[in-house]
C-alpha cells in the first residue's frame, strides 16, 4: 500500500470556549505543569497500579480548594505541579501544612485536573513547573491556601463551643479551647469549616515561627516503589484492549513525508494499522511496542527535506562566527561607553567560547496514551504543563474543551522537554482518532526522542576586555551570537521587544532574577540573532547555562592578565552582598586561602539566576594532560528561603551531573539537516563513578524574593572546572564538550 500526503486538514476551531483556552495555555506556557485527576475513570486507577493519589470524593469536606480533611484527620493537600523527582510535592505540602498547623503525618496529596482548573476559573492560580518556579511563585497563595484553612477550621470549632476564636489554638491536627481545656480534631470539624466562606484578609507566619518550612521531612511521595520499580510511569501504562503506538518523523527538520509503502508492515505479527501522523510522520499501531517498532523498520518512506537537506554543523557555526562581528544586533545590557575604554586601554584580552546544541535526553522517551470517541477524548501524559497538555488534547481532537480530559502520569524526566512541547500529546491524539474507542499508546523510541527534540541553543560568544596602565578592568564587551529560544517558542514575546529576545541574557541582565553579579567600568552585552533549522528549546538552566560559562571563564583569564587571583579579582567587582557571600562560602569550603595539596587545581564559578545567588567551586587533577579527576565540588545556594535543606542537597548534586555531563560529553551535531547522536553511545553522560563529592551550603538570605534551586547551581558547575583544568593544564579550553579536544573525565 503507497499513500501519498499533500494536505494535512487542519482543525477549525469553532467552539469559543475551546479558542479561548488553546490561546490563553500557549499564552502563559512556561514549561510548567499541572496535576491531574485520576478520579474521573476508574481504568485509570488500575492503570496506575497501587500507591496513586487522587482526587478526594465529593463528600469528602474541601476546607477552600488547597486543603481536604478526612474524618480521620488525613489531610491531603492539592499539587498543581509536575513532580519529576525533584521534590517540589513535599516542598508545596510543607508551606500549606506548616500554615495549616495539621500533623504533617497525616499528609498525602492528590491533583486537582485542566478540566477542573478551567471549570473553577483557574483558582489554583499557576500550574507551571519548570524555571526554577514550583515553589518560589506560589509560595504565596499555596501558604495563604493553608492558612485559610485553619481560620476555617478553628472557626467551625469555636462555633460549636460558642466561644471566642482568639481562645482557641491549634497544634498538630488537634485545636484547644484554651480557658477550659475542650479539644477537638480536624476530622470533626471538617464538614462545618468546609460550609465556611473562605477568608480573604489571611495573615502569614513570621519565618521566625515556622516548624515544618526549613525542615528535611521525608519525601512526601515516597521512594520505595522507585528503589523496587514499582512505580508506575507514563510508559508502564496499561489499558484493557490498549494497542501500541511507534512512529518515525521525518528526520530532517522541516521536512514532510512524500509518500509511504506499509505492505511489508501490515503483514507483520501483530501489526493493526499504519497510519499518517500530521504531514511529517508515520506510525505503526500494533499489540506490543515490539511490533510496532519492527514493522515501523518496514515501512519504506520517502521524505522530502523542505529545503534544509543541506544544514550542517559547520554551516551552523560559520553563521555563529560571522554574527560575532556583524552590526544587526539586540543590546541586552548596556552603560558607559566599552569603544572608548577598549580603543584607549593599555591592554586588551579577547577570546570566543562554543557552547553547543544539547538534547534533554529524558529517561523515559516521549510518550502519552490516548482514547478518542466523537464525544470524548482523554489522554494520560507525563507532562510538565498540564494545561498546555489539555490545549493541545482539544486543538488535535477536535472536541469542545468539556468533552476532553487529561491525567497527569509520572515523569521520567523533563528538564523542560515536556512543558512548551506537546508533539508527543498531539500525535497520540491524531493517531487514536484513526482508531476510535481504543486506548493507544504512543512510545517514541531513543533514536526518535533525540532525532526530535527542542534542543538546548547553539551559542558562541566573543568577549574582550580592556585594562588600563594600573591593570584596573575599565570595560567589558561580549557579543553573543546564536539561537533564540523565544522565536521559537513564543514569538509574541520577541515582537513585543522590536526583535529582541529578553531571555538570550539570562545571568547577564541589568537587573531582575537573572540580573549580572559584576559592576564593571564599562558594559556591552549584545545579541547577533541566527536562528537555524534545529528547533531550540528550554533545557534545564536554559541561557544561563552558557552565559555563565562564558563570562566566568573569561573572569578568570582577565585575573590571569591582572596578575590578579581570580577569587580577588572578582570580589573587586561584585557589589552584591549576597553574590559576594556565596562565594566567599566556597571559597572558604574549598580552603582557597590555604595552597592546595601537591597536583591539585582549583576554580570557581558565581552567578545569579532563576532569583537566587549560586557559587562553585572544585579541587581537580590532572593526568596525561587530557585525563581529568574531580576530587571535590562546594556548591553555595542562596535562594532566600530553604523549604526542605535535604531536596536543595539533591537538586544541587543533581544538577552538577547535568553540568559536567554537557561539559565533558554532550553535543548535538547536525549533517544533512538531520541529528547525528542517535542514542548514548555517542551522547554519552557522566558515570556514578566519575561524580566527585559534592558539599552543600545553604545560605537563607531572607529574600525579599524567593529563588529557585533546581537549575540555578547546573550553571556553575561547568565554568568551576574548566578554570581549574586552566591552572592544571595551562590551557584554557573554550569549546564544550571538551571530548573534542581530547580532555575526559575520569
Amino acid at each position: 500500500m503507497t499513500t501519498s500526503i499533500k494536505n494535512i486538514e487542519k482543525n477549525a476551531m469553532t467552539n469559543t470556549s475551546r479558542r479561548s483556552f488553546i490561546v490563553g495555555s500557549t499564552a502563559i506556557a512556561t514549561g510548567l505543569a499541572i496535576g491531574f485527576d485520576f478520579s474521573i475513570m476508574s481504568e485509570a486507577h488500575a492503570a496506575m497500579g497501587t500507591g496513586t493519589t487522587s482526587m478526594a470524593p465529593l463528600s469528602t469536606p474541601e476546607i477552600g480548594v488547597w486543603v481536604v480533611v478526612k474524618p480521620n484527620d488525613d489531610v491531603v493537600v492539592r499539587i498543581v505541579r509536575s513532580e519529576m523527582g525533584q521534590g517540589t510535592i513535599t516542598g508545596l505540602a510543607q508551606m500549606v501544612a506548616e500554615e495549616l498547623e495539621c500533623d504533617w503525618s497525616k499528609v498525602s496529596y492528590e491533583y486537582p485536573s485542566p478540566e477542573e482548573s478551567l471549570k473553577r476559573k483557574q483558582v489554583w492560580g499557576s500550574f507551571s513547573t519548570g524555571g526554577s518556579r514550583g515553589i518560589r511563585t506560589s509560595e504565596q497563595y499555596v501558604r495563604k491556601g493553608g492558612a485559610a484553612a485553619r481560620i476555617m477550621l478553628i472557626q467551625a470549632a469555636a462555633n460549636a463551643w460558642g466561644v471566642p476564636v482568639s481562645e482557641c489554638v491549634v497544634l498538630k491536627g488537634v485545636i484547644t479551647h484554651t480557658p477550659t481545656g475542650r479539644k477537638t480534631t480536624f476530622g470533626k470539624v471538617s464538614v462545618a469549616a468546609s460550609q465556611l466562606p473562605v477568608p480573604t484578609e489571611v495573615p502569614l507566619k513570621d519565618p521566625k515561627q515556622w516548624k515544618l518550612i526549613g525542615k528535611p521531612v521525608d519525601r512526601i511521595d515516597g521512594v520505595a516503589d522507585k528503589v523496587t520499580g514499582r512505580q508506575i510511569y507514563a510508559i508502564d501504562l496499561k489499558f484493557p484492549g490498549m494497542l501500541v503506538a511507534n512512529i518515525r518523523q521525518c528526520p530532517v527538520f522541516g521536512g514532510k513525508v512524500k509518500s509511504y509503502d506499509a505492505t511489508a508492515a501490515l503483514g507483520m505479527k501483530g501489526v493493526k494499522k499504519v497510519v499518517p501522523v500530521g504531514a511529517d510522520a508515520v506510525a505503526v499501531v500494533a499489540d506490543t511496542f515490539w511490533h510496532a517498532k519492527t514493522a515501523m523498520d518496514a515501512v519504506k518512506i520517502e521524505w522530502d527535506d523542505g529545503g534544509n537537506g543541506a544544514v550542517s554543523s559547520a554551516s551552523i557555526l560559520k553563521s555563529l562566527q560571522e554574527g560575532l562581528v556583524a552590526n544587526d544586533t539586540f543590546v541586552g545590557n548596556s552603560y558607559g561607553d566599552v569603544k572608548a575604554a577598549i580603543a584607549s586601554s593599555n591592554k586588551k584580552v579577547e577570546s570566543s567560547y562554543f557552547f553547543p546544541f544539547l538534547s534533554h535526553a529524558t529517561l523515559e522517551p516521549q510518550t502519552a496514551t490516548a482514547k478518542w470517541t466523537p464525544e470524548l477524548c482523554e489522554v494520560w501524559a507525563p507532562t510538565q504543563d498540564g494545561e498546555a497538555t489539555f490545549a493541545a488534547v482539544i486543538a488535535a481532537s477536535g472536541l469542545a474543551a468539556e468533552n476532553c480530559n487529561v491525567y497527569k502520569v509520572n515523569l521520567g524526566g523533563g528538564f523542560g522537554r515536556r512543558g512548551a512541547f506537546q508533539d508527543y500529546a498531539t500525535q497520540a491524539v491524531l493517531i487514536a482518532k484513526q482508531i476510535p474507542s481504543t486506548h493507544i499508546k504512543l512510545i517514541w523510541t531513543r533514536e526518535e526522542d533525540m532525532t526530535h527534540d527542542h534542543y538546548h541553543p547553539v551559542m558562541m560568544c566573543k568577549l574582550t576586555g580592556s585594562f588600563d596602565d594600573k591593570k584596573n578592568l575599565t570595560g567589558l564587551d561580549m557579543r553573543l551570537s546564536g539561537q533564540s529560544i523565544l522565536s521559537a517558542v513564543r514569538p509574541w514575546i520577541v515582537d513585543q521587544n522590536k526583535g529582541k529576545d529578553p531571555a538570550v541574557f539570562q545571568g547577564l541582565d541589568a537587573s531582575g532574577e537573572a540580573a549580572i553579579n559584576y559592576t564593571f567600568p564599562n558594559l556591552m552585552v549584545d545579541h547577533a540573532m541566527r536562528n537555524t533549522s534545529v528547533p531550540p528549546g528550554f533545557w534545564r538552566g536554559v541561557n544561563a547555562n552558557q552565559n555563565t560559562l562564558f563570562l566566568e571563564a573569561f573572569m578568570d583569564e582577565l585575573a590571569e592578565a591582572a596578575g590578579a587571583d581570580p577569587l580577588d579579582f572578582r570580589r573587586k567587582y561584585l557589589t552584591n552582598p549576597r553574590a559576594l557571600a556565596v562565594l566567599n562560602a566556597v571559597a572558604d569550603g574549598i580552603g582557597w586561602s590555604k595552597p592546595a595539596a601537591p597536583g591539585i587545581f582549583r576554580g570557581l564559578a558565581q552567578v545569579k539566576a532563576y532569583g537566587s545567588y549560586v557559587a562553585a567551586a572544585c579541587e581537580i587533577s590532572v593526568k596525561n594532560g587530557t585525563d581529568v579527576k574531580i576530587h571535590r565540588m562546594v556548591a553555595a545556594t542562596d535562594p532566600g528561603f530553604v523549604v526542605n535543606p535535604a531536596q536543595v542537597e539533591r537538586q544541587i548534586a543533581g544538577s552538577f551531573v547535568y553540568g559536567l555531563s554537557a561539559l565533558f560529553e554532550e553535543e548535538i551535531t547536525i549533517e544533512n539537516g538531520a541529528v547525528v547522536q542517535k542514542n548514548f553511545d555517542t551522547f554519552n553522560s557522566i558515570r556514578l563513578s566519575q561524580m566527585p563529592k559534592v558539599e552543600t551550603i545553604l545560605i537563607q538570605g531572607g529574600g525579599p524574593e524567593w529563588g529557585g534551586v533546581g537549575e540555578p547551581t547546573i550553571c556553575v558547575a561547568a565554568p568551576a572546572v574548566l578554570n581549574a583544568i586552566a591552572k592544571a593544564t595551562g590551557k584554557r579550553y573554550r569549546t564544550v564538550p571538551l571530548k573534542k579536544s581530547g580532555v575526559k573525565l575520569v
